[in-house]
């Protein structure tokens, strides 16, 4: 079996892996706020006997750990490969994202919860000062959420980083309409109806980051990508007879490969060989698949040439 290397396997610079900018400081900024936030959430619950407070400070802090998990995941993309990970620590983006669903999940039913038990069993609460402090939450949490809007659709691990910071703000804001609601007229119920509605909005999001995270993790084929339409492109390039044995699977949250045999006529020449693979890699790079193998095999003789 010889190994060989096309020159339009080079190709895939321009169409490579999915380019994130100023991620970093986002993810800098939304710890270092959100851990302040967690810092005042405690105290001014503490000062008012306000559970309120105190349970989405909580909630505030196992988000601000998985902010750290996701920058985390996200300076690991970029270690160097080596002979035991061959990859790198790529996939290592892959499971913060999950991790990040599933603490997302527990946070959810930690909130209904707690307002199941508030509705239940009403406390008076100082409402003026809990919407004061869940307007302080609004803010930073909306804020820095921003900070990765325009990326998070590129990566599952930004884009759990988003839902947990915008989450975040939505709770606030049913924080700050119930402690209005509360000061104005003591329905200390409408607390709890609130943060129902909200922990209900923010599940549909999770249930999706959920699946696809643990899609991934377990090497399934990324959303984005359809295999029939990749099989459907190397059929049309003139050479190709057959496309089979087609794995692909995430890298990481931005990177895809592409293992497949290719079956060529059996007069095919080397030269023709390396024109079929160059123009079929050139079409499956447009499908956002950025490592590519291709072992090619004739009509009706057994030897496999492969290629990296």
């Amino acid at each position: 079996m010889s190994h060989n290397h096309t020159p339009g396997h080079h190709h895939q610079h321009h169409h490579g892996p999915v380019v994130l900018t100023g991620v970093n400081r986002a993810f800098v900024v939304g710890i270092i706020f959100n851990f302040l936030f967690v810092i005042i959430e405690v105290i001014a619950g503490l000062y008012i006997h306000s559970l309120s407070l105190l349970s989405d400070a909580g909630h505030n802090l196992a988000d601000t750990a998985a902010l750290a998990l996701a920058l985390l995941a996200y300076r690991l993309l970029k270690v160097r490969s080596n002979e035991r990970y061959t990859y790198g620590y790529r996939k290592t983006s892959i499971l913060v994202a999950l991790f990040n669903a599933a603490v997302l999940l527990v946070s959810i039913g930690a909130i209904m919860y707690e307002a199941i038990h508030r509705f239940l069993e009403p406390e008076p609460l100082p409402g003026k000062t809990i919407a004061l402090i869940a307007g302080i939450g609004i803010v930073i949490n909306f804020l820095t959420a921003i900070l990765f809007m325009k990326n998070k659709d590129k990566d599952i691990n930004i884009k759990s980083a988003y839902l947990h910071l915008m989450s975040d703000a939505l709770v606030s804001i049913a924080l700050v309409i119930g402690g209005i609601i509360i000061f104005y007229t003591h329905y200390y119920w409408i607390d709890s109806i609130l943060s129902i509605i909200i922990a209900t909005v923010i599940l549909l999001g999770t249930w999706r980051l959920l699946n696809e995270s643990l899609r991934l993790s377990l090497d399934g084929v990324p959303l984005n990508i359809d295999i029939s339409n990749i099989r459907k492109a190397a059929l049309k390039v003139p050479g190709i007879m057959d496309m089979h044995h087609i794995h692909i699977w995430a890298i990481s949250t931005t990177e895809n490969a592409l293992t497949a045999h290719l079956v060529l006529a059996r007069e095919t020449t080397t030269d023709e060989e390396l024109k079929i693979k160059n123009m079929l890699k050139h079409e499956i790079e447009h499908n956002n698949i950025h490592h590519i193998t291709l072992e090619t095999e004739r009509d009706d003789i057994d030897c496999v040439e492969k290629i990296c």
